[in-house]
């Protein structure tokens, strides 16, 4: 290792040789890659930007927040959830479970690392991954040389602030829902909720609990379905009936039990898509809303459905249809991206909006040793499902050169920086 110093400031150069992959994120997805790989045997680096696994888990959701399907579909790769969690884990217990599945492989990330760039390097194929550290005076750069890179910050790195027209003017408080813990502050207070996904319906729910006055936007159609139907998971009970029909039949199956059990989901202003549930989840990767208990309140009348904002003013909403609300916070639940263009130097396998180009199932898999994970929009277990294949498809590889008796070199070999 290379370094020096300043009177102003220390800072610390250096150049990492990895034996196995760069994981680039320590949410489920890279845990799940790192422990399919530690069972074949491979070293492997995890980098992550915050200060603890699973970042979006432990630090920007609600409190009351639950898995939305049951534990057999969440589970990550080689270890199930403990036998006494109930069907529908809490944050805490899977936050729990991770922190226990990191333990249980001897997965440990290099956290508050910041990738600030990754390209591979033509001349020498192998890829260059720069990250930047801070922690008090001290400013760490470090540059990682690997063969394979697993992009793993998914499909909910960054928070998605929609422009509307005067929202700088609004004199009250706005947060983004990765900022909402509890409702507990807002009683009494009329808060508008921007967005009737999973996380506004919970959040208005949330809100009614704690006794404040939620009005939530729907400005598009939603897919609001129960989570259970005949006391079975509907997702489970899509799975096993999509065995032996098609999506199509499934999606009116669902519509159809849906509508005896909640009824007509328009006549509140959730105005369905045309596209089945299934269908526009598949083909878009809308999730359909799975129903908690928001929709009873929203029948009571105590979360009031509005349709999309035309502007803000200081303590006021305008909205398409001519309505005026007073209301003294905002609360936009306006869903995530990903990060990925801004870090990754590549266009070929990743699109602009920082998915992979190729479609599910086959968008696990770049060139030149690149792969991703946690991108599929099929939640943790579309996750499980590729950091198999990543493992399996490493595993080759590694394999290979052994039998051919390269030379061995250890996980982490330092050298000059080349910055």
């Amino acid at each position: 290792m290379f370094s020096f110093s300043d009177q102003n400031d220390l800072f610390a150069r250096r150049c990492v040789w990895v034996n196995g992959p760069v994981i680039v994120g320590a949410g489920p997805s890279g845990l799940a890659v790192g422990a399919c790989l530690k069972e074949q045997g491979i070293p492997c680096v995890v980098l992550e930007r915050a200060d603890c696994i699973a970042s979006l888990w432990q630090k920007r959701t609600y409190d009351r927040l639950k898995l939305h399907l049951p534990k057999q579909f969440c589970q990550l790769p080689k270890l199930p959830f403990p036998q006494h969690f109930p069907e529908y884990p809490t944050k805490k217990q899977f936050i729990d479970y991770l922190e226990s599945y990191a333990n249980h492989f001897g997965i440990k990330p290099q956290f508050n690392e910041s990738v600030e760039s990754a390209k591979y390097d033509e001349a020498c194929r192998l890829w260059r991954i720069k990250t930047v550290s801070v922690q008090g005076s001290v400013r760490s750069e470090i540059e990682y040389i690997c063969q394979w890179i697993v992009v793993a910050t998914g499909e909910n790195a960054e928070r998605v602030v929609p422009e509307i027209d005067g929202l700088g003017d609004f004199h009250g408080e706005i947060i983004h829902a990765c900022e909402y813990k509890s409702g507990e502050k807002y009683s009494g207070k009329k808060v508008l909720v921007v967005g009737c996904g999973n996380s506004g319906m919970e959040v208005s729910l949330d809100l009614v609990n704690h006794n404040a006055k939620p009005s939530m936007v729907s400005r598009s159609s939603v897919h609001v379905l129960p989570r259970e139907i005949f006391g079975r998971s509907t997702f489970e009970l899509a799975m096993m009936m999509m065995k032996w029909l098609p999506v199509w039949i499934v999606d009116k199956i669902l519509l159809l039990l849906t509508w005896f059990i909640l009824g007509n989901t328009e006549s509140y202003g959730l105005k369905r898509p045309s596209i089945g549930p299934l269908e526009l989840k598949n083909t878009y990767g809308k999730t359909p809303v799975l129903d908690v208990g928001a929709l009873e309140k929203i029948r009571a009348g105590d979360i009031e459905v509005v349709p999309g904002i035309k502007k803000f003013s200081k303590n006021m909403v305008e909205l398409v249809n001519g309505e005026e609300l007073a209301i003294d916070s905002v609360v936009l639940a306006t869903g995530y991206c990903s990060n990925v263009p801004i870090w990754l130097k590549e266009a070929e396998f990743f699109s602009k909006a920082g998915y992979p180009k190729t479609p599910f199932p086959n968008g696990w898999k770049g060139n030149t040793g690149l792969y991703a994970v946690g991108f599929t929009k099929r939640g943790l277990s579309g996750a499980s499902s590729d950091a198999m294949k990543i493992a399996q498809d490493i595993s080759k590889v590694w394999k290979e050169d052994l039998k051919q008796k390269k030379q061995k070199v250890p996980t982490h070999r330092r050298c000059i920086s080349t910055f």
